[in-house]
Order: structure tokens, then sequence, then C-alpha cells
């Protein structure tokens, strides 16, 4: 039995296991192994990722799906793959005009913005293959998308219970999953739905008919398939790997969780997502096996360093700060020393002092990064307040991290666009402070943006940027050396936080 997995760009066919039951990957002509899709495989999963936004589902996979859907297969659509199976997504979240993406129209729905990034649970209220059985039961997973908003006539097939909203607090049950007519094409919001809830997997199974020895070869043509993807670095990049570095640990105590470091800012719109993209797929190329987390709750933001990494997104990925967010850093530094990691790199959210002084603890980038014993690499812009202004900010920073005992080891003037002037707030931030890491990274123009409102909406041509960005402009083994084991101490109480900045 085959089941096949899409391997297009901009999707994110390692984001989650899916059960363990991919065996093929399907191309972009809709091919197996030389083979029209529909003739090769008993049922396909189409993975989340950028699909729509990425223009990569040609008139070939259209057909093949249409003719799958029509023979009975099972076709399972995730977040961006319900999108495409969907009538139309509007992809315009910051344009002040809709901007549609014309689905397949299998499922009766179209998508409107609307972000939401909570773990859920799920209440099943319709029978399908996958749910066959489990009607009025829960199942659990995470939201992980920026277009949730599912509008249409389709027959909903489960609810999700959700927290936020758009970065807001406004608690509500919402449509995350649909079937068509006959039950064999499902489109669904939840990731890690197949990892989390085995019965759903064996509903899979049993909808194939698949006995014991089916079920074996499966799994088997599963693990050589992962192993196979897992090969290149993004999706039909055609870049490897280094095999001849095997994955190992820094730290050479094997009860130590493996060496941290933060990237973090000293502002909005640093670049941190694009530079820790950038570090991870280098450094994935040189052979490290490298986690990443997001502080607070916006996992969004770590989605391109792992449709490079062609990592999962864990049940850790997400550090809380004041609630918000999926699990507390002592937890998290515990879980992943259960892990096979070289290194953890840690991605800031704002300004590492933005939610620092709110009575809530903790609530700031810094707290996580006093808290963890994490060092940081400090990001400033130079595009909004000048290449002056960036240095100026790094200064400060600094002397009220090490005033509060955060240890900088480097700093990135980023977004540059002089370099003579960059040189010498380079040289006025070696004065004065006693860093030995300060670089400089030019402001990136990324032609393929085209029209689209978010530069991250096309991951291909995102991450190999800033992989190429990184790889040209920073030295990733310094930024390697940087790392150290973190320690949970403990978070800093308000009233000492506020003495300090007295």
């Amino acid at each position: 039995m085959k089941i096949g997995i899409l391997y297009v760009k901009g999707a994110l066919p390692l984001f989650e296991d899916f059960g363990n039951l991919p065996t093929h990957i399907v191309n972009e002509y809709g091919m197996v192994n030389g083979v029209k899709a529909h003739k090769a495989l008993n049922g396909l999963i189409i993975p989340g990722g950028s699909i729509m936004e990425s223009d990569s589902i040609g008139s070939e996979i259209r057909a093949e799906i249409y003719e799958m859907a029509r023979n009975g297969s099972f076709i399972l659509g995730m977040c961006s793959g319900f999108q495409l199976l969907s009538n139309k997504t509007d992809i315009g979240r910051r344009s002040s005009c809709p901007i549609e993406k014309d689905g397949l129209g299998i499922l009766d729905v179209s998508f409107r913005p609307m972000i939401s990034n909570d773990r859920v649970e799920a209440e099943i209220v319709d029978e399908s293959f996958l749910t066959q059985g489990l009607v009025n039961s829960n199942i659990t997973g995470f939201h992980c998308h920026t277009y949730g908003d599912v509008k249409g006539g389709a027959i909903p097939l489960c609810y999700s219970m959700i927290k936020r909203i758009d970065y807001t607090n406004n608690p509500r049950k919402i449509l995350s999953g649909v079937k068509n007519d006959d039950g064999n094409v499902v489109g669904i919001m939840i990731h890690a739905s197949l990892d989390e809830n085995k019965s759903l997997v064996q509903n899979i199974l049993n909808f194939m008919d698949a006995n014991e020895n089916d079920i074996k070869n499966i799994y088997n043509a599963n693990t050589e398939l992962m192993r196979k993807l897992k090969r290149e670095i993004g999706v039909n990049t055609g870049i490897n790997a280094d095999n001849k570095i095997k994955s190992f640990k820094l730290s050479t105590e094997s009860n130590r969780s493996p060496k941290v470091i933060m990237i973090a800012s000293t502002g909005s719109d640093s670049g941190k997502t694009f530079i820790t993209t950038g570090i991870v797929g280098v450094l994935r190329k040189k052979g490290y096996k490298t986690c990443v987390l997001k502080v607070g709750p916006d996992i969004r933001d770590i989605v391109p360093s792992l449709y490079l990494n062609k990592e999962r997104m864990e049940n850790f990925s997400s550090i809380k700060i004041a609630g918000l967010g999926w699990k507390d850093l002592e937890t998290v530094l515990k879980d992943v020393k259960l892990q096979n990691y070289d290194i953890i790199l840690v991605e800031g959210v704002m300004s590492i002092f933005t939610g620092m002084l709110n009575n809530k603890v903790p609530y700031s980038s810094a707290e996580i990064a006093l808290a963890g014993n994490i060092p940081v690499l400090l990001v400033s812009a130079c595009n909004k307040g000048g290449i002056e202004t960036a240095a100026i900010d790094i200064v400060g920073h600094l002397k009220i991290m090490s005033k509060l005992g955060i240890e900088v080891k480097g700093a990135i003037l980023n977004k540059v666009y002089d370099k003579k002037i960059a040189d010498i707030a380079q040289n006025y931030i070696k004065r004065e402070t006693d860093l030995e890491f300060i670089e400089q990274i030019p402001k990136i123009k990324i032609e393929e943006r085209g029209n689209t409102p978010e530069v991250e909406l096309k991951l291909d041509e995102f991450c190999l940027n800033a992989m190429d960005t990184v790889n040209k402009f920073l030295n990733v083994d310094k930024i390697v050396e940087m790392a150290d084991y973190p320690e949970f101490i403990g978070y800093t109480d308000h009233e000492t936080v506020l003495n300090k900045f007295k």
C-alpha cells in the first residue's frame, strides 16, 4: 500500500510525522516514481506550509488530486493543504483589499485571515474516513496558521476550542475541519492530530483495509522516506546536509542539555526570524541537528527554520511568558535534554525588554534569558532609526542587560544600507562595550516577494535568501562557540527588576 505526501516548494512535509503513514513522494508534476499519483496511491496527505502562496501547484497536480477524489481514495489536507482543497483563500492579511488564491473547490469552504497558535482540543461532530466511530469525542493537536477563518457549505467535521485570535484573548469554538459529501476528502487545521490521536491513524488504515503485513510495510517505507527527506535542506532545493558530519552532542556530558543561544533584538522588525532561519540553514548544511524554540506564543516565526531544518514542531517549541505560549521554561529545558540535538537556538519576541516591567513574571525575552542562563546574540536593525541609532541601541541595551546579569556574546547591525557609516558605528560599539563579535548584514532585497503582503509567505525564497545571507556575512562557527549550557535558576521577582531600573 502506498500513501503519498505532496512534496513541493512551500510544503512542510516534516512539520509533523502524520502518524508515520507517508510512504512515497508526490512531485510537482503529480507523479510517484514516474507513475501518475491516482494510479500509484491508496491515499494522499497534503501538508501545511505556504503551498497556496508559493504558487507551486500546477495543473498536473490539480488533475491528480481531482482524480483521486473521484475514485474514492482518501485525501487529507492539513492547514495549507486544506486551503488547497477549498474554494479560495484571502492571503491579504496586511493588504487593504483581498488577495485571493483559488483552490481546487473540492471542499466548499473559503478562508480569510485569522491568526491562531494555540494548543487545542477539538470536538469531532461527524464521521469520515478519518473520524469513523469518533463522533462526540475530542482530539488534540495545535494550530499554527494565519488564515484560519473557515466559512462555507461543506459538512463540518470538527470544532476547535481556542484561547486567542489575532494576538488577543478571545476564547471561542471555531470550525477547524470539514469533509466532502462522500467522506473520503477531509481538510483539517489541527497539526499533529495524527501523531497525538492514534485512533485517527487506525481509521485511515481501516479505510484502506490494511492488514498486519500491510501496516508493517507502511511503517518500514515511512522510515526510509523520512530518512531520504531529511537529507535535503528545504524542498526541491538540491541542497543536502553534509553527511560527513554525523549528529553529535556538543556537550561531553550525556546528562546535560545541548548548548543554547538566544537571538534577541532591540526592537520589532529587526530581522530575528530571517537571521535565525539563516543560521539554522547553515548549521543544517554543516550537519548539525538544531532545535529552534520561540519565546511566546507566535510559533509561526520558527516555521521558516523548520522548513530548512526538516524538524518537527514540538510541544515544547513555544516558551511561555505571562501564560502565553505552550510550556514554561523549566519544563522546556527538561524536555530538550531528552532529544538528540546538537545545539538550541531560541528566537526572542519583540525587543528583549518588551514586557519586562509588567508585573506578570516572566513577560519578556530578557527574563527568559536570565532565568535559563542563556547567552544572547543581539540584533539591531538600521532601516528605521538609521545605523547610528541602531548602534546606540546596542550599547544601551547591552549596559542594562549586563546590569541585570544577562550575558551578551555578540551583536549584529542588520539591514545596513551604508557600509562606511556602519564601520564607524561598529567601532563605536567596540569602544563602548567589551564585545568581540560585532557583524554587519546588508539590507537584502528579495525580488521574489512580488505583491504578497508578508515576505515570509513564500517560504522557499525567504529561507534560501536567509541561508545565503547568513553564509556570506556571519561566522556561524563563532555563534556556535558563543552558546552555553542552560540552567534554570528561577525568575527574578518583579520588585528586584524594578529596583535595577531605578
